[in-house]
């Protein structure tokens, strides 16, 4: 809830406001500093209690004085409070946009632009999270998710009230029944999808019905909490002495958790309670406490919070636009500058935006003028989408090449010949299953392992040598033998590797190959570049099968990644800065390639009929390695698969080197071509 919302009413409290300020300066801190302020995100929990106690608190307000409750009114108000600061920060954010990023960026920030005008951030969000998924550093408007799911509960909360009132429910019973619901769903779903538990409103609303339990209590009893366990213990002196050890004790939880918090733990989960009964101790324990009057109500902390709606909506994009245009981390300088920034900006958007239009009498009027801008902004996010970043921009014509190269999504992923063809049960649930056939002929050529495997297949299948065969692209993760009892364990999450999926998959590639008959060759690629001996054993095992199956085996050794982003090699307007090379010396390729030494020397002892293929052809020659060519990237992500001209690239050097070392391919590409 924005702040300005409350601070109109005779109940202002400037100590939720001081509240406000601890919960925007956690989460600024961590996303400027992460490794400064590890449990920094827990500020978005404080800030969901605190929305649901003032959103909760103002509808219930208005059933006890005058038995009514006007839903015009109310969603006018919001948005005539959140729709100006987050229409100003998304038009900013596609105006520079427009000029600073490749046409996969826009596209991106085009979808979340249009995610975030219409309040379903976190719900692109969850859907995003996948194999391919960009990293959150590159994301200008991830942080609108926790504003999706407020808006979300502020569409759901006022209208189950407003039912549960119509019917003469209880509302102290509605309250306790949705929040039990929505933490049981949280605590169980964050251990086998912890990007819906993260993500999803119904995980997420106990948050806030914590906060409206405190509504509740308060509009019974205007004391609040103190005042209900004084009249438990029927010593009204004690009420102030209570009232400062509860908000003692709500700031305690708070710091604690950022202590014993770690990221990457399960979260929300059962961690969450710790920052909500914090922030609900704090803000039950009323404006009279010592901490509450002395600190949160102090100017400073005041004037944060009176910001803090603004400035969590500018310090994210000011934060990752740099990111994204270097390729690399910000210094610290920079990360400093851009947090000024953002108090400079969402000061002047408090002070020239929010509070006039706070001021304008005619409420209807305007938020139907702002839900129409808000439209406006959401059709142009779309158009963006749709046109896949507005490639024609005149800010990329030097970059359309290259451009070419780097895509949002994976389009070799999947195609009706796999999967009319080989339909795996049960794949419905990961989308990211790799399955493509350039023909509807049983396999002669298989593509063994994760994204590292199927990114071969847009090279194989276009190249004049191999196109012959039938290849098959199938699976999604590491290419070594699974067994059951190792994954028996493994949770099952929204990853096509998590469970006993590797093992499914695996026996249904198998299978393949053992009904076929016709499976010649199996090209092994996506392998770990430093391995121990269990995983050699596990590739071995994965290698007995296929040769027993009379399968020449492939292995791709694994090919050299930058430590920055590919992107950042390309001139670009507003980097500031040199371009890399994204060259690598020779010394640091030889380097690499003795990590994998052990495994090849390994494999030869026990298997000597497996062939090995060093990919790394495609960037070394005698005096350097360069990952492009020809003013091309042969990557298209961050994550450094071949883009579709590296894969060509690739599949011509790998048809060289097979006709000079596997000369029973040679020959029967010679009869197929003849056949051609």
């Amino acid at each position: 809830m924005n702040n300005t919302d409350y601070k109109m009413h005779s109940d202002y409290r400037p100590d939720i406001d001081g509240l406000r300020a601890i919960a925007v300066l956690l989460v600024v801190i961590f996303h400027a500093f992460p490794h400064a302020l590890k449990a920094g995100f827990i500020g978005v929990d404080i800030f969901f209690v605190i929305s649901g106690f003032l959103i909760s608190k103002i509808i219930l307000n208005s059933f006890a004085q005058t038995n009514r409750f006007s839903l015009v009114t109310f969603y006018s108000r919001r948005v005539n409070r959140i729709f100006p600061a987050l229409i100003l920060v998304l038009v900013a954010c596609f105006s520079f946009g427009w000029f600073a990023l490749l046409p996969d960026e826009y596209t991106q920030l085009s979808k979340h632009i249009m995610g975030g005008a219409g309040f379903i951030a976190n719900l692109l969000l969850w859907n995003e999270s996948g194999y391919f998924d960009n990293a959150a550093v590159t994301k200008p408007l991830l942080h609108l998710w926790s504003l999706g799911i407020e808006e979300q509960f502020y569409i759901v909360w006022p209208l189950l009230v407003w039912f549960a009132w119509r019917m003469r429910f209880s509302l102290l019973f509605t309250i306790v029944l949705v929040f039990a619901i929505s933490f049981l769903l949280n605590i169980t779903t964050v251990h086998y999808d912890i990007t819906a538990a993260f993500y999803s409103p119904q995980t997420r609303f106990w948050e806030l019905l914590t906060g409206s339990f405190l509504a509740f209590l308060t509009v019974q009893n205007e004391a609040g909490l103190p005042r209900l366990f004084s009249k438990l213990n029927q010593a009204e002196n004690k009420k102030k002495l209570l009232a400062n050890i509860q908000s003692m004790v709500g700031i305690f939880l708070i710091i604690l958790t950022l202590f014993v918090l770690k990221r990457g733990r399960h979260f929300p989960g059962w961690a969450a309670l710790l920052p909500t009964i914090g922030a609900l101790l704090i803000i039950g324990a009323g404006a009279g406490a010592w901490l509450n009057r002395r600190v949160l109500a102090s100017p400073i902390m005041v004037w944060v919070g009176l910001i803090s709606f603004p400035l969590y909506l500018w310090h994210w994009p000011l934060l990752t636009f740099p990111r994204i245009i270097t390729g690399d981390l910000p210094s610290v300088q920079i990360r400093v500058i851009a947090v000024l920034m953002a108090i400079f900006l969402a000061w002047l958007t408090y002070q020239f935006i929010e509070k006039p239009l706070r001021a304008n009498q005619n409420k209807l009027r305007s938020s139907l003028a702002l839900l129409a801008l808000m439209l406006m902004i959401a059709l142009l996010g779309w158009e963006g989408y749709k046109t896949e970043g507005f490639p024609k921009r005149a800010a990329m014509d030097r970059l359309i090449k290259a451009n070419s190269q780097f895509t949002l999504n994976w389009k070799y992923m999947t195609n009706e010949t796999c999967l009319r063809n080989y339909p795996l049960k049960g794949s419905e649930d990961y989308a990211w299953m790799f399955c493509m056939a350039n023909k509807k002929e049983k396999p002669t050529l298989i593509l063994l392992g994760n994204s590292y495997a199927n990114h071969l297949y847009v090279g194989l299948a276009k190249n004049k040598f191999f196109k012959y065969e039938s290849i098959l692209s199938f699976g999604t993760c590491d290419p070594q033998w699974f067994e059951k009892s190792r994954l028996i364990n493994e949770p099952i999450t929204t990853s096509p590797c998590s469970g006993l999926r590797p093992l499914i998959q695996q026996r249904f590639i198998d299978k393949i190959i053992e009904q076929s008959g016709t499976v010649k060759y199996a090209i092994m690629s996506g392998l770990r570049p430093n391995v121990d001996e269990e995983y050699i054993k596990n590739i071995k095992k994965r290698i007995d099968f296929l040769e027993k199956n009379r399968v020449k085996v492939i292995v791709f050794i694994p090919h050299l990644t930058l430590n920055y982003d590919m992107k950042s090699c390309f001139s670009r307007p507003f980097s500031g800065q040199e371009q890399p090379s994204c060259e690598l010396t020779l010394d640091y390729y030889e380097n690499f390639l003795k990590l994998f030494e052990p495994f090849v020397q390994s494999i030869k002892k026990t298997n000597p009929n497996v062939v090995f293929f060093n990919q790394n052809q495609l960037f070394c020659d005698d005096k350097k390695c360069s990952m492009i060519r020809d003013g091309l990237p042969l990557f298209r992500d961050q994550s450094y698969h071949l883009s579709e001209y590296g894969s060509i690239q690739l599949a011509n050097i790998f048809e060289k080197w097979a006709i000079e070392n596997i000369p029973e391919m040679a020959l029967n590409e010679h009869k197929n071509h003849l056949r051609g």
